[in-house]
């Protein structure tokens, strides 16, 4: 006896379009058969979030060049050696806030240059290799205060000495809060760019 066709079974054959007219495994589709989405929409992903970083470190480059250039506003919520430094006069103050500008503004290079096409002139691995390195720097850095500033907050610390809680208030709801946000988004990034390199899911 003569098996029926599978056609005739009822089930569409493969790259047959299902009831609806939707085939998951269509090129043109958004996800894969198993419903996961395709590479090119998490590198997507990562090109957004590599944007974002740029924006977080560039804006807090703009601040830290404002107090470069003199400027005094929000200074007192920052406190400890800052603080000092933008009520003194001289080279050192300056010389300082202007290498936390370059600093900055080199990380947001960085993450622009796992988005942008002129970021393909370097080699994508030690590329890469300095964006993990950079976000592991920021989220440890920005995590660490923000906790120890909510602990101190809360009176779980008890620090010797004079507290200046106004300026513990803005580290851990802003300034360290900062890096750890920039932190997170450029690993993202790195990600992302490691998506864009690997289009289908294996790593460059």
């Amino acid at each position: 006896m003569k098996s029926a066709p599978a056609a005739g079974c009822g089930f569409p054959a493969s790259g047959q379009s299902q009831p609806g007219g939707h085939n998951p495994n269509a090129p043109g589709s958004a996800t894969t058969g198993r419903g996961q989405p395709r590479p090119s929409v998490r590198a997507a992903a990562g090109t957004d979030t590599a944007y974002a970083a740029a924006i977080a470190a560039f804006s807090y480059a703009l601040v830290s060049l404002y107090w470069a250039l003199g400027g005094h506003g929000l200074v007192s919520t920052v406190g400890g050696y800052v603080a000092q430094f933008a009520h003194r006069e001289g080279a050192t103050p300056m010389l300082l806030a202007l290498a936390a500008v370059v600093a900055k503004a080199a990380g947001g290079l960085l993450a622009l240059a796992l988005a942008r096409p002129w970021g393909r002139i370097i080699p994508r691995r030690g590329l890469r290799a300095v964006s993990a390195a950079a976000s592991a720097l920021l989220i440890v850095y920005g995590a660490l205060n923000v906790l120890a500033a909510a602990l101190v907050l809360s009176g779980v610390l008890h620090p010797t000495g004079r507290v200046d809680r106004t300026a513990l208030r803005w580290h851990a709801g802003v300034w360290d809060l900062w890096f750890l946000v920039w932190g997170i988004l450029l690993t993202l990034a790195t990600i992302g760019s490691r998506r864009r390199a690997a289009p289908t899911g294996r790593p460059s």
